[in-house]
């Protein structure tokens, strides 16, 4: 997952709006959103490569969201899958609070990650390149490569866009999906994000919606909790340079406990 933006305990109807975009190389094998046979309860997309998700739902009202922190002057070779994060905490029994401070001695075994989860009642947020967790207050947020509320340009730009749809009384799926389909550039160099690697490689990744021949926005996500707990669920999945799509919907009513 690369690149998320939601609005927490702020929209009058939804308690969590979420719409979040994976990019990743095409030929990377992947299971769309489903129930996990080995998990039950568990619903979430299955990287099979690495075994873990980059974005989930418990039914017993457990989230949580994944993007890697782009640092390629420091990587390590054999370190262990971030898809693991989300999974253990989506499946355990710690609260939010209780299982971030768990990674906390762990923080430098891993490559860089942004990290989100939450229950019914709260949501944390916490990066491998800070000291500490935090609990996030009602608000707005925007979170792709770097730590939360990153002043990028897809960020400022997801951001905006979203406060905008979120002004309706009940955002629309199928509006929140187009808008994670913005392949706009930045209108000069100084506006690109800056992480490391070349030019050409950070104006490819400037985008909210990224294209290029093997790399690129895998799907989009659009996630949806009300406050009486009913989730809906949506991701539509994209195959190489935009083409192949699918629509998975789904709707967990009143199945939080």
């Amino acid at each position: 997952m690369c690149l998320i933006g939601f609005s927490w305990k702020q929209h009058p109807l939804y308690k969590l709006v979420l719409v979040a975009n994976r990019d990743e190389f095409y030929q990377r094998p992947t299971q769309a959103l489903h129930f996990w046979e080995t998990y039950p309860g568990l619903l979430a997309g299955k990287d099979l490569e690495g075994g873990g998700t980059w974005l989930g739902i418990h039914q017993r009202g457990r989230f949580a969201a994944l993007t890697n922190y782009r640092d390629p002057a420091h990587i390590l070779a054999q370190a262990p899958s971030r898809g693991d994060l989300p999974l253990q905490f989506l499946v355990g029994a710690s609260s939010p609070a209780q299982y971030l401070a768990s990674l906390l001695p762990k923080a430098q075994a891993y490559n860089g990650y942004n990290l989100l989860v939450g229950d019914r009642e709260s949501l944390f947020y916490y990066s491998n390149y800070t000291t500490n967790y935090q609990m996030l207050p009602p608000g707005l947020y925007g979170l792709s490569n770097h730590l939360l509320d990153t002043d990028w340009f897809k960020v400022r730009r997801l951001k905006a866009k979203l406060h905008e749809l979120l002004q309706d009384p009940d955002p629309d799926d199928t509006a929140l999906l187009a808008l994670m389909q913005d392949p706009s550039l930045p209108a000069g160099e100084a506006d690109i994000q800056q992480t490391g690697l070349s030019l050409a490689q950070e104006k490819m990744l400037a985008p909210m919606f990224i294209q290029s021949p093997h790399y690129g926005t895998h799907s989009t996500t659009v996630l949806k909790i009300d406050y009486d707990h009913n989730i809906q669920l949506r991701e539509k999945v994209y195959s190489n340079a935009y083409r192949a799509e699918q629509l998975h919907s789904f709707s967990l009513a009143a199945t939080l406990g």
